[in-house]
């Protein structure tokens, strides 16, 4: 009996694994469509395909919704044929573009995971080999699963509502800001300390490897084995063994426009708050909500609060700017990458109180100055709070809905299982 239930277990424990694994990679990916975007900009950089560019943010939707919707199809027994063959062709697309991405290595981070979860390429590869084992045993037993509701319409109606409902995620994260974040620079965070390496903290180790020449001939030594004054040194080289510790928030510099000073912890450290106006591309900014930016910015002057702009665009397009929106405020260099992973929204605006990220807004929801109070840090954590209960209403909400698709999916198997236990469920 235990022999012929196995093939059972394994199949449905198969299901779950796959199912998990693409809804939480769609999720991860979905509530940041922008930072899919910019890894798919990266890939058509690296492959000489830039032409593609305005299809990055489609792609990087139809992606995660993709995934997610095999996923919730596979956790909730939703048309399994379909689903089988869904699955086993994505996979097999990713595992053969992983293992060339493996080889030619053109971005270090594949972005599977999006930013929760940072794999090399070669993890990648390895993952999706190991993932091919459930899904080919999904793809092979395909028919042994019955009906999720009964009959082919519930089962599209229950498709289209899932697929509707990720679309919306990808929206709302697109047109505000992620609902959760996973980056370093996440409400929170105090910069200054996610830049700092500990006193214990590992460093990197090299082995070094030096050449030297006597007669004609070079050999290698290490540094415990240094030959007499007899051999000629030719050259020394270093190679990596293990890395040490790396912060979570590196590159991260603010310079003066012209003369290059450096600011980054003048500001940081501040004991007072600062706002800053996050553009990595002035030229790309929108500039729906300048007049909220500018009157934020003229608050702050009368309270001596100091508001800034931070891009990475050069003085002309700062020039520009300023004259085309009558900014008063000051504008700083620093890093595009690193402004566009501080904030998903160009422009953005962030709330710092002595180095700590106090709040972030896209540029949709740029707040007005009457809603401000003298006491930022009491002000922004009231807002913070309320947009935290709205995620976890939202989150509970749809947990209950996939819990009870999961419910309806097992009872079925559950009570197959239970009328003839040595075998699997059929039509």
């Amino acid at each position: 009996m235990g022999e012929k239930r196995s093939p059972y277990i394994f199949l449905h424990f198969s299901r779950l694994i796959a199912g998990i694994v693409f809804v939480y990679s769609g999720f991860v990916k979905g509530i940041d469509p922008l930072g899919s975007t910019y890894k798919f900009v990266d890939y058509f950089v690296a492959f000489n395909i830039e032409f593609m560019e305005p299809l990055a943010l489609p792609l990087s939707v139809l992606l995660s919704s993709a995934e997610m919707l095999i996923g919730v199809m596979l956790l909730a027994g939703i048309h399994m044929i379909i689903a089988s063959w869904a699955v086993l062709i994505f996979m097999g697309f990713f595992t053969v573009l992983t293992f060339i991405i493996a080889l030619t290595d053109p971005v270090a981070d594949c972005g599977c995971f999006g930013d929760a979860i940072i794999l090399t390429n070669w993890e990648t590869f390895y993952k999706n080999v190991v993932l091919m084992v459930f899904v080919v045993a999904l793809f092979v037993r395909r028919k042994k699963f019955g009906l999720f509701f009964h009959g082919r319409l519930w089962e599209w109606g229950a498709v289209i509502f899932f697929f509707l409902a990720i679309l919306g995620i990808s929206l709302y994260s697109y047109r505000n800001l992620p609902v959760i974040d996973y980056r370093p620079f996440s409400t929170g965070t105090d910069i200054v300390e996610k830049m700092s390496i500990p006193p214990d903290a590992p460093a990197d180790e090299y082995e070094i490897t030096l050449y030297y020449e006597k007669d004609g001939e070079v050999r290698a030594f290490s540094v415990d084995e240094i030959p007499d004054s007899s051999w000629e040194w030719v050259r020394t080289e270093s190679t990596l063994i293990s890395r040490g510790y790396e912060p979570p928030i590196t590159g991260f510099h603010i310079e003066s426009v012209r003369e290059g000073i450096d600011y980054t912890y003048d500001i940081l450290e501040d004991d007072g708050y600062a706002f800053l106006l996050i553009s990595y591309n002035l030229d790309k900014a929108s500039e729906k909500s300048i007049n909220r930016i500018n009157n934020i910015a003229r608050w702050s002057a009368e309270r001596n609060i100091r508001f800034a702009g931070l891009t990475a665009s050069p003085v002309t397009q700062i020039e520009n700017f300023t004259g085309r929106t009558d900014a008063g405020y000051e504008f700083y260099h620093s890093d595009e990458i690193t402004l566009k992973t501080i904030i998903r929204s160009n422009p953005g605006l962030v709330l710092l109180k002595e180095g700590t990220i106090l709040g972030k807004w896209h540029y949709r929801n740029i707040p007005y100055t009457d809603e401000l109070k003298d006491n930022l840090l009491s002000w922004s954590l009231e807002n913070h709070q309320g947009s935290r209960n709205n995620l976890v209403s939202a989150g509970f909400i749809l947990a209950l809905l996939l819990a009870l698709a999961l419910l309806r999916a097992i009872r079925p198997y559950a009570a197959r299982t239970a009328r003839d236990p040595g075998g699997a469920p059929g039509h």
